[in-house]
């Protein structure tokens, strides 16, 4: 599955579940040492995820080396995973500062082995 597959296939999810504006996952963007910084706040998980897939996408679009600066994260699940996976094989990715939470669902599925996850964002971008 593609990026953009993933991306269209989080538009197509029906009944979604909606949270109260404040609990809305957010994310900005930035370009910062030569890389295009994502910064994702909030919980992500199938009904939530679209709008950080597409950040990422467009990211991907705009600069060959990405950033996910994960430290925000309160919560993720197999949906952010897999769209890390997708992030992964369609760029120059790396995860910054993933709360514990994101590390050790990383951790448990072995996807740490292969992404390249910095502990800052500076330390990200940089290499």
């Amino acid at each position: 599955m593609s990026l953009d597959e993933a991306v269209a296939g989080c538009s197509r999810h029906t009944g979604r579940r909606r949270l109260p504006v404040a609990e809305q996952p957010t994310q900005a963007q930035y370009e910062a040492h030569g890389a295009w910084v994502v910064s994702a706040r909030g919980a992500y998980d199938m009904n939530s995820v679209e709008p950080l897939a597409d950040a990422l996408k467009d990211a991907a679009e705009k600069c060959p080396k990405v950033v996910l600066d994960a430290s925000g994260i309160t919560f993720a699940d197999s949906t952010l995973l897999s769209l890390l996976i997708l992030t992964h094989r369609a760029t120059d990715f790396r995860v910054a500062a993933p709360t514990w939470q994101v590390m050790r669902l990383m951790q448990l599925t072995g996807v740490d082995a292969f992404l390249k996850v910095r502990a800052t964002v500076e330390e990200a971008a940089a290499a």
